[in-house]
């Protein structure tokens, strides 16, 4: 990352940059192992041991087999967290069992053990922002978020035709920059983009989904009480409850400029069997290849499609990062392709590019829709 803070008179500029540091950079103490898991097997005193029996005098004999199975599960999952805290992974209860979630058993070619989740939030529900000429929309929904503890929302695009048909949809999930807004894709036009695209069956008819952060150094990052990363999920999952979605990996795709850009690669990459479709616009990829390499045998057996890009000019994400991050995920096993275009960390360098990235996602959700 390049520390330049100077902004063209002739650009708008994506964000505030303030006083703080990038996401991986800063002196945070590195994440705990949860609660649930012990620090050391429980010791369990030898069969027919009495009360205050030292261990070192009793009688040895086989332990009961349903107490071999629970230790030989606690230091099983015990390994696992240290070896995931050696690749600097999230610790998922899906990456410590090494399977897909529940819901995505199909997709892991396996099922899975029912595992218990808390209760989904309430469907909120969409009221009307406006419509154009092409017969598109933009919706917005609230809701009190779990993850957030607190309010949270979105914008929706929904494409021409959506209220006749009875079709499913792939939904492309956008994530805008530090202290942003999810308006921003509409002041790119995205709307009018999309419109001519699946008009000129470019790209399927698909749905947008603006996700809206709070104001925050730490967007799109599960960090202390802020769980932006885990309300992205969330979003998602209330979106396959409330609309047509092609509910599957397959149909998913999430993208996201400068900071988003890190989320939307953070998050992918944090739950592989959630996207199969990633892009970073004037984005950066700090501390993320402990993700990537746990991801591998995921991402060689499914497949993800990634596409990254950076600018000269910018003076806040390193172009350099673009091509060298692409080079990893294609070592992987991924589909990344990389660009470096002429322009800044601005919105007028995103606009430029818009339909190259709509074009990339919809083509690779095409077998889904």
């Amino acid at each position: 990352m390049s520390g330049g803070t100077h902004a063209s008179r002739t650009h708008t500029w994506l964000e505030s940059l303030g006083d703080w540091s990038w996401p991986g950079r800063s002196a945070e103490a590195p994440p705990l192992p949860p609660a649930w898991v012990p620090a050391f097997p429980p010791a369990l005193a030898p069969a027919g041991a009495g009360p205050g029996y030292p261990a070192s005098v009793a009688p040895r004999r086989a332990w009961a087999t349903p107490r071999k199975l629970l230790l030989g599960a606690l230091l099983s999952a015990l390994a696992a967290v240290c070896v995931a805290l050696a690749l600097k992974g999230p610790l998922t209860l899906d990456r410590i069992l090494g399977r897909a979630p529940a819901s995505h058993s199909a997709v892991a070619g396996a099922s899975a053990a029912t595992v218990a989740t808390p209760a989904p939030p309430p469907l909120p529900v969409l009221a009307s922002v406006s419509h154009d000429a092409a017969g598109s929309s933009i919706d917005r929904a609230s809701y009190s978020s779990p993850a957030l503890g607190s309010q949270g929302s979105f914008l929706v695009y929904l494409p021409p035709g959506y209220a006749s048909t009875t079709r499913h949809y792939p939904v492309l999930y956008l994530l805008h920059g530090q202290n942003g807004h999810a308006t921003a894709f509409l002041e790119i036009g995205i709307q009018g983009r999309l419109d001519r695209l699946i008009a000129r069956k470019a790209i399927p008819p698909m749905i947008a989904v603006m996700i809206q952060d709070r104001s925050t150094q730490e967007n799109w990052r599960d960090f202390g009480s802020r769980r932006s990363a885990s309300y992205v999920v969330e979003v998602q999952a209330l979106v396959d409850r409330m609309l047509p979605t092609i509910a599957t990996r397959a149909g998913r795709a999430i993208a996201g400029n400068s900071m988003g850009g890190y989320g939307a690669m953070h998050i992918a990459l944090a739950n592989p069997y959630r996207f199969s479709v990633v892009e970073s616009w004037l984005g950066y990829f700090n501390n993320l290849d402990g993700e990537l390499h746990a991801d591998r045998p995921i991402i060689s057996r499914l497949g993800l499609r990634a596409f990254v890009y950076g600018a000269r000019g910018d003076t806040v994400a390193d172009p350099a990062e673009d091509p060298a991050f692409a080079a990893r995920l294609r070592s992987a096993g991924a589909s990344a392709q990389s660009a470096v275009y002429v322009g800044n960390h601005s919105l007028e360098t995103l606009s430029e590019h818009l339909d190259e990235m709509l074009l990339f996602a919809g083509r690779s959700l095409f077998g889904a829709s």
